[in-house]
């Protein structure tokens, strides 16, 4: 037995304390949930409150087949378990204080009073053992799976039995049996006074057993299942909130009463969570109660406590979501004039740490390298001179743009003599952006939460996080001039995100910024919460049978070639049918080519001329990439037809010297951006005269195409009399005006 846990393994009375978990610099523990779902071989423990009966006598054969099944599930995707498990003194008990009842008398058992004659748990134990292992084995038949029985004590943990120990394990393993193990509770010593309940369950602990069979078997995952729902920063009922990430050296721990049924408690626990995370061990202490909380700890969902490598949660994200809103109603009351100045300083920073912004966005670019990330998303990724001048450019036009904004009157009316009505316009509140692998959006969105007074919770993606960090302290640095840091937070979990999705109470928009696959998950997560943002960016550019030769080259090539993994790239190029074979058909493929464009042919232009090259799979397809689909078109109404049926509502272009067709088009085609003899690369709340965007809509409610400030507004309406009442209108005192002024 390691040192550090024969304490643990020592029954002790668990009166508060206050207590640091110590840190262990040893621990390759992940950060990330979602690599759990990598997990080779998992140790579960099971609590004895868990599987013994309310009376406790006898066991929960509901719960105990239910973690059965899931930890079937886990050994069908070839994954290495062991199980942890107490019951036997609850089964035993049952079994003995049946054999009690027919020893005595009738007489006696009529009269007797005395409930202190519990049977011994040691006898207990023994009685049950072999029931108990019988009933698992029985269940994980059912599963075509077969099981083995182990008994151990203190003493199979000195040297010589573990290794004996660890190989038997080995060798199950190999089998693909799955190892029972329990405490031989049977030969331990008898329970302390007022240490358990009444002797009724285990007098030793299954959580430090689980945590040096996790840990000397080098299992990648240690579950520790009990009663309640994981780590508490102090005891519920006296304000504590859960830590759903917990860092051993980090944050303190109030520990309170211990189980009813189970040796440990929560301080043995976060003591054996400890030791098996100091080996390297992922540890999730979890309630067993939740339904298939084995199965979704495997897959990486936030459930219970996970022992990580980050800081400590200090701050719920309930309470750190209270805290945006209240610093969006500090940047709501600030003067313009100081908004403004946040902003500018917020431009002037960018500029001023360029050295510190690049060198961060250096060690991202270097990290996507080494994990091949796609060079698509390197291109989002690289920060320049360039790029950081083209924010504080813009954050520079917001400030002086954006001082009327906030509070301005849309529109105002005098009802009646005295009585004055305004709509003015308000923040939405707290926003949630969440974005890829783009760093430059977190400042762009910063300042147009800013201008526009919301608060804003932030998550970039983890290729970013070198970058996003350093640019969120300017953030920061920028809001603290006026007392408005808290108006702004930093995510730095996927998990985070899941949760927030459901405080509908408390986020009133949320913002996805990347590819479909990221828009669609939020838009489908999302428990409520308005979701702005387009889960598409297939646009298309129309060459009319009247367009320009220079024109057309010019609009499809910068369409195409100026940013190929922007949302309002060119994706499709539609032809009319009228100029293939034609100079500007033949020109306008040869650049494409010379720019290094692969071209995916349409089924009706690889039908009239045959290119030999790749076929389009799809006509509705995102590339993201220096790629597009070519395809040809009858006419004006065909190219809208098409559009309407294959795009994404986000932003389509035609190319023509005819008017009234451009007209048509820019009439006919349902996307939130049309446009005439220009490159869909206009799309974009800065050229706009936005100042910069928080994304692009295509949502028909609220708002549409490029969003900025305006975007970020709802209404107030505010009503001024003088003892205004309404039953003086009733009675004629008044008469009503309805004046727009």
């Amino acid at each position: 037995m390691a040192p550090c846990m024969s304490c643990a393994l020592r029954p002790q009375s668990l009166t508060r304390l206050h207590v640091y978990a110590r840190a262990l610099s040893t621990s390759k523990c992940l950060a990330d949930r979602s690599k759990l779902q990598k997990s080779h071989s998992v140790v579960v423990k099971i609590g004895s409150a868990l599987i013994t009966r309310e009376d406790e006598r006898g066991l929960a054969l509901g719960r105990l087949g239910a973690f059965v099944e899931q930890i079937a599930v886990a050994h069908r995707e070839h994954r290495n378990l062991i199980l942890v498990t107490s019951g036997a003194i609850a089964f035993g008990k049952q079994l003995l204080s049946a054999q009690e009842r027919i020893s005595r008398s009738f007489e006696s058992t009529v009269n007797e009073k005395d409930t202190s004659h519990e049977p011994d748990p040691r006898a207990c134990s023994a009685a049950g053992q072999g029931g108990l292992i019988g009933l698992y084995d029985l269940m994980f038949q059912q599963y075509g799976i077969r099981t083995a029985q182990i008994l151990v004590t203190k003493r199979d943990f000195q040297e010589e039995p573990l290794q004996n120990l660890c190989a038997t394990l080995r060798e199950l393993h190999r089998l693909r049996i799955i190892p029972i193990i329990n405490e031989n509770d049977c030969m331990a010593p008898p329970a302390q006074e007022e240490a358990d309940l009444a002797g009724v369950v285990s007098v030793t602990d299954n959580d430090s057993l689980a945590a040096n069979i996790a840990t000397h078997m080098n299992s990648d995952l240690l579950v520790l299942l009990t009663d309640v729902d994981g780590i508490y920063s102090a005891p519920p009922n006296e304000g504590g909130v859960l830590l759903e990430n917990f860092h051993p050296g980090t944050a303190p721990i109030v520990f309170g009463e211990g189980s009813l049924v189970g040796r440990g408690g929560m301080e043995s626990k976060v003591k054996a969570a400890s030791f098996a995370y100091g080996g390297g061990c992922e540890v999730v202490i979890a309630n067993g109660f939740v339904p298939g909380v084995v199965s979704k700890i495997i897959n990486g969902e936030t459930i219970g406590t996970h022992f990580t490598k980050g800081e400590t949660e200090q701050v719920p994200l309930n309470e750190l979501v209270g805290t945006v809103k209240e610093g969006s109603r500090i940047l709501e009351s600030l003067s313009p004039e100081k908004r403004t100045d946040i902003l500018k300083t917020l431009a002037k920073l960018l500029l001023e740490r360029k050295d510190k912004i690049l060198e961060a966005n250096q060690k991202d670019m270097e990290a996507a390298v080494k994990s091949k990330i796609s060079s698509a998303l390197q291109g989002r990724l690289s920060l320049s001179e360039k790029k950081l001048q083209s924010l504080h450019d813009g954050i520079i036009q917001m400030a002086e743009d954006a001082q009327d904004k906030l509070g301005s009157a849309i529109q105002k009316t005098i009802v009646s003599d005295g009585l004055v009505l305004e709509q003015i316009t308000v923040p939405l509140g707290v926003l949630l952006v969440i974005f890829e692998s783009r760093p430059d959006v977190l400042p762009q969105v910063a300042a147009l939460s800013i201008a526009s007074g919301n608060g804003v919770l932030l998550k970039g993606g983890k290729e970013a996080a070198e970058s996003n960090k350093v640019l969120f302290e300017l953030v920061q640095e920028a809001l603290s001039r006026h007392g408005a840091q808290s108006a702004a937070a930093l995510l730095t979990t996927r998990q985070q995100i899941n949760r927030l999705l459901a405080l509908k109470q408390d986020i009133d928009l949320v913002i996805p910024r990347g590819g479909n696959e990221l828009v669609s998950a939020i838009q489908n997560k999302s428990k409520g919460i308005p979701v702005l943002g387009h889960a598409d960016g297939i646009c298309h550019v129309y060459v009319d049978s009247e367009a320009s030769l220079e024109k057309a080259i010019e609009v499809v090539i910068d369409s195409k070639c100026d940013y190929p993994t922007a949302c309002n790239a060119m994706e499709t190029l539609l032809i009319h049918k009228d100029l293939l074979a034609t100079d500007l058909y033949e020109k306008l493929m040869k650049t494409l080519r010379k720019k290094e464009v692969t071209i995916h042919t349409g089924p009706r232009l690889d039908k009239e001329l045959p290119l030999g090259g790749l076929l389009a799979t799809s006509m509705k397809v995102e590339y993201g990439n220096l790629e597009c689909t070519v395809e040809i078109v009858d006419d004006v109404e065909d190219a809208i037809k098409h559009i309407n049926n294959f795009g994404s509502s986000h932003t389509d272009v035609i190319l023509t010297e005819n008017r009234d067709r451009a007209e048509r088009f820019l009439a006919g085609v349902d996307s939130a951006c049309v446009f005439h003899n220009c490159s869909s690369r206009f799309a974009d709340g800065y050229r706009f005269g936005l100042g910069a965007e928080v994304g692009i809509s295509t949502s028909r409610i609220h708002a549409r195409g490029p969003v900025g400030i305006e975007g970020l507004f709802t209404t107030k309406w505010q009503l001024r009399g003088d003892g205004h009442s309404v039953t003086q209108f009733n009675n004629g005192e008044y008469q009503y005006q309805h004046k727009k002024v």
